[in-house]
């Protein structure tokens, strides 16, 4: 026996006659005796001690009395019979089946048709009654009143020994054979067979499943008869009667009671001896065995009295079923039993070696993480101050915890001491370690099954507390404290993130102590709440840098982070990195740890980033774009820095962005090319060999600047170059050109045609096409004032000249463009000066022409510019393409003003239609003067005398009249400007 379940109690003794079938109804026994009379006993309460019964609908577990004696009840003995609580109806089944209204027995309905059944089954849901009898099963309905109505009626192949419902059929045992009948149609379905020796046994389940005997064996079916599992309850022998009261299923044999539980593996939890035993039924709140003349009633011991049995004899897992089925208002009581039945079920599971077993109990005890950590010494914890000892959490007397901890930590000293054991006890030492490993293994899975609620409520309330700091609460802010770096404030009794930090430190410990890195590394990378002190401290004794350096990272530590990466960089180099031998490091671990820094510390981005700049020049640039941290920032850095690499920088981020470099960093550009290219000069003047002609790489790259770029300053420019050198470089300022072109055209704007300078720009773009001839002119004036020192400095305004292939010709300086003038022959020739230009650069030497110096001022300045004088200029080969942005605004422009006239002249002709239509109008006015006809001043007839006629055709005056009027309005005009 495992433990006490049911406690026996006789109810009564020495019945007069022979019980044959027995029932209860509420607190009352009903008996059906042999003599056909049916007895009903009560609790013999007469005692002055008998205390008010909790529950007047129960058995009591006292002695029982007769009440009355129903005698005649059946003509028959009794076979069985039911109480239907539902109903208030007692079913018997003596000769036939009757019902009788309860408590007063009043006799409702006899079905006649069931003469001569020996089973039935009653569906108290829908009220359906089955029985059989002989050969033939029949179905009654109980209409809710007083009669039943007949509703199928089948036939089957032999005597019926056992039915019941299920669900909408019904399950039959015929001789050897358990069938299923369907109730609609009558069909039949076979199940298998009942065995040999023992009849059918059908056994309703409170779930609608069956349990049908097979011999000794009970099996599980559902509804349709298809086999549930593969466990079977075994009995000691083949039952008579089965009847479930959960958990439990409780068997009758002729000498005891059998009682097992509903839970695989179905073990025998206890044995009542009862000799003589025939008659088995349940009530409200026990189990009713009748003997041959006495009755024992089997009252279920209270559950708390089973779990505490349970639990001290090791069935842990049937205590925690029976919790279950605990009452709702003890909610309370059950928690805190199944919790202590876990954990002392988790010691022990943890004490036979069943470590992952024992973590689920673990944690299905809600017990305290550190409850558990306690039983790993190898695990270093931080310290914290909401969290109460381990032992005060559950009050367990328990010496496991202490026999466990010395056994089940993977500590740092496993590896010192195995050594000292003997070659014999290798195996020993493995066996220790394999352990060892596993319990970390567990420990992992228990971890990481209770991280997400911490983790949750940590996070949770870390928002609470960003709320209220933003909200001002200052009476919560002041019980705040500044925790690790890149975490916030933190108050000082923060139970959920303190026990996140234990949580997470004591996982990343184990992962690493059972090998995991990979998944230690992915812990760090997310959120988590490791103590940064603990893990950097493990980290680096165990060299696990990739780790440590996602610790930094989560924790904002960049600066210690980026020292390490530096380092281990510099290591990987020399090759001295021995610990790691797999893991490299290279410089663009630092530029990809440095990207998400760059909006948010640009400092600290810049200062590391001076580590991997010469190195990974482009990577880095491409940081800095990337990145959004100023261009003017990081120039000035570099400058401070890193001089040595300014140009490098600004030159890598014109070539990436050339639209996003400001004009300051272009003349910062400029200027770092003109040092060095003033610094060669030098050099090379020094020695005497300076040649107007000779490039450098960096005069190179400032020709191209001053060329692709204009957001420089060139008046700073023109102000650092020498005045007897680099002339091209003076050619490639063509702003300032530009400007003193537009300053000579709108000082003669206003001026009379003869001073107009609109061909100062045509000036301009001769120069642009024949540069090489413009620098050989300063060279010569040059040449010209070095021979003669007291000769009179030319003006600027003056012209040069020289002789080329084709004779003589002028070509003024920009400053003396004013007096020149293109003579109608030069613009009328078929052959234009860019072509004549070309041929004498094809015999002095080669020439750049500055065409894109040439397109840039056509497309600026086409609306001040002779388009036809300009395309002459330029050399046959431009290609047309270049020249949309001067030709289309030019022609828009045309085409416009020729349009805007033609309208005009429309218009003009159109007014003057008008007037002479108006004109041809007023000729054609006719007025008639008859012998009637007055003046309208003097009022006398107009006769043949001169008349005139007002403008509205109908007013007539005399001639004479309307003169002398004229001349009275004239007069009294001029009295009256006197008077004033």
């Amino acid at each position: 026996m495992v433990h006490s379940a049911y406690d026996s109690f006789q109810l009564l003794t020495d019945c007069p006659t022979k019980i044959d079938a027995i029932e209860s109804y509420g607190s009352k026994l009903l008996l059906g005796c042999s003599d056909g009379s049916l007895r009903i006993y009560v609790s013999d309460s007469s005692g002055a001690d008998r205390s008010p019964p909790s529950d007047p609908h129960a058995l009591r577990k006292e002695p029982y009395a007769l009440e009355r004696t129903v005698a005649g009840f059946s003509k028959k003995p009794l076979i069985s019979m039911e109480v239907l609580e539902s109903r208030e109806l007692l079913l018997s089944l003596s000769e036939s089946i009757a019902f009788h209204r309860l408590p007063n027995l009043e006799t409702i309905a006899v079905i006649t048709k069931a003469k001569g059944a020996n089973v039935y089954s009653w569906d108290d849901r829908r009220g359906f009654l089955c029985f059989a009898r002989q050969k033939r099963v029949c179905i009654f309905r109980h209409d809710g009143g007083r009669g039943f109505v007949e509703v199928k009626d089948f036939g089957v192949p032999d005597t019926v020994k056992s039915m019941s419902w299920c669900g909408e059929n019904i399950c039959l045992g015929i001789r050897k054979e358990y069938m299923i009948l369907n109730a609609t149609n009558g069909a039949l379905s076979e199940v298998f067979s009942s065995g040999k020796i023992a009849p059918p046994l059908v056994v309703a389940l409170p779930s609608g499943e069956l349990i049908l005997g097979k011999e000794n064996i009970g099996v599980f079916v559902d509804q349709n008869g298809k086999l549930l599992q593969a466990d079977r309850i075994c009995w000691s022998e083949a039952p008579t009667v089965v009847v479930i009261q959960k958990p439990y299923a409780i068997a009758l044999f002729p000498r005891r009671v059998e009682i097992r539980s509903l839970r695989v593996p179905y073990p025998l939890i206890q044995t009542i001896v009862l000799p003589g035993a025939r008659h088995l039924t349940k009530s409200n709140n026990a189990v009713v065995v009748a003997l041959e003349k006495s009755v024992y009633g089997l009252f279920p011991v209270p559950l708390g009295a089973q779990i505490v049995q349970l639990t001290a004899s090791g069935n842990f897992e049937e205590a925690l079923a029976l919790c279950k089925l605990l009452p709702p208002e003890d909610a309370s009581l059950r928690a805190a039993k199944e919790g202590s039945i876990h954990i002392r079920y988790a010691h022990y599971l943890f004490d036979n070696g069943c470590y992952e077993e024992a973590m689920e109990h673990f944690l299905a005890s809600q017990v305290d993480i550190t409850y558990v950590l306690s039983l790993y010494q190898s695990i270093v914890l931080p310290k914290t101050t909401a969290v109460p000892e381990p032992e005060k959490l559950v009050d367990l007397s328990l010496d496991a915890p202490q026999l466990s901890r010395g056994s089940s930590g993977m500590s740092d000293d496993l590896e010192t001491f195995l050594p000292q054991l003997s070659e014999s006890d290798e195996n020993s030492a493995l066996e220790f370690k394999k352990m060892s490993h596993n319990t970390l293994m567990a420990l992992i899975k228990f971890l990481q099954k209770k991280r997400y609620i911490i983790v949750e409520k940590a996070a949770a309330e870390g928002t609470e507390e960003v709320v209220l700091d933003a909200v001002g609460d200052s009476f919560t802010s002041s019980r705040f404290k500044k925790s690790n770096k890149g975490r916030g404030n933190v108050p000082i009794n923060s139970a959920a993130r303190e026990m996140a930090a234990i949580l997470d430190t004591a996982l990343l410990q184990a992962l690493f102590l059972t090998g995991q890195s990979s998944a230690a590394v992915e812990l760090l990378k997310g959120l988590n709440y490791c103590d940064a002190k603990i893990c950097e401290e493990i980290l680096h004794k165990g060299h696990h840098y990739a780790a440590l350096l996602e610790l930094y990272r989560s924790n904002s530590m960049h600066r210690e982070a980026l020292t390490l990466l530096h380092q281990l960089v510099e290591e990987s180099k020399s090759n001295q990195l021995q610990a790691e031998p797999i893991q490299k490091f290279s410089p663009e671990s630092i530029i990809e740890y440095l990207k998400p820094l760059c909006s948010t510390d640009p400092m600290l981005v810049l200062e590391f980033s001076m580590l991997v700049l010469e190195s990974c020049p482009t990577q880095t640039i491409e940081l800095f774009l990337s990145g959004n941290i100023p261009a003017d920032l990081v120039n000035s850095y570099l400058k401070q820095h890193a001089p040595n690499m300014q140009g490098r920088y600004l030159e890598l981020m014109l070539a990436m962005n050339e639209n996003g470099i400001s004009g300051n960093l272009q003349n910062e550009m400029v200027q770092i090319y003109l040092s060095e290219v003033l610094e060669w000069y030098s050099e090379l003047s020094a020695q005497q060999i300076w040649d107007e002609k000779a490039y450098s790489p960096t005069r190179k790259k400032l020709l191209s600047a001053l060329e692709s770029i204009s957001g420089y300053s060139p008046e700073a420019l023109l102000k650092r170059l020498p005045p007897d050198a680099l002339f091209e470089e003076r050619l490639n300022v063509p702003e300032l050109a530009l400007a003193y072109c537009d300053r000579v055209y709108e000082s003669s704007v206003h001026q009379p045609p003869a001073k107009s300078s609109g061909n100062i720009y045509l000036t301009l773009l001769q120069i642009y096409l024949n540069p090489q001839k413009t620098t050989k002119n300063f060279e010569k004036r040059i040449t010209n004032l070095v021979s003669s020192p007291n000769a009179s400095i030319p003006k600027i305004s003056s012209a040069t000249s020289f002789k080329g292939k084709g004779g003589r010709k002028k070509i003024a300086s920009i400053e003396g463009a004013e007096d020149m003038r293109i003579s109608p022959s030069n613009t009328d020739s078929s052959r234009s000066d860019g072509d004549a230009d070309a041929e004498e650069s094809n015999e002095e030497g080669a020439s750049s022409i500055m065409l894109d110096q040439v397109l840039d001022l056509l497309s600026r300045r086409w609306d001040r510019i002779n388009g036809a004088q300009a395309l002459r200029l330029l050399p046959r080969e431009t290609k047309l393409q270049n020249l949309l942005p001067f030709l289309g605004p030019l022609l828009k422009k045309s085409s416009e003003a020729y349009r805007n006239f033609s309208v005009i002249k429309s218009l003009r002709q159109s007014e003057n239609l008008q007037v002479k239509d108006e004109l041809y109008n007023q000729r054609k006015a006719v007025v008639k003067i008859s012998s009637d006809s007055m003046c309208s001043l003097c009022n006398k007839k107009l006769g043949t005398s001169v008349f005139a006629v007002y403008p509205n055709g109908k007013t007539l005056v005399h001639f004479v009249c309307f003169r002398d009027s004229q001349s009275m309005k004239a007069v009294s005009k001029v009295s009256q400007l006197r008077k004033r």
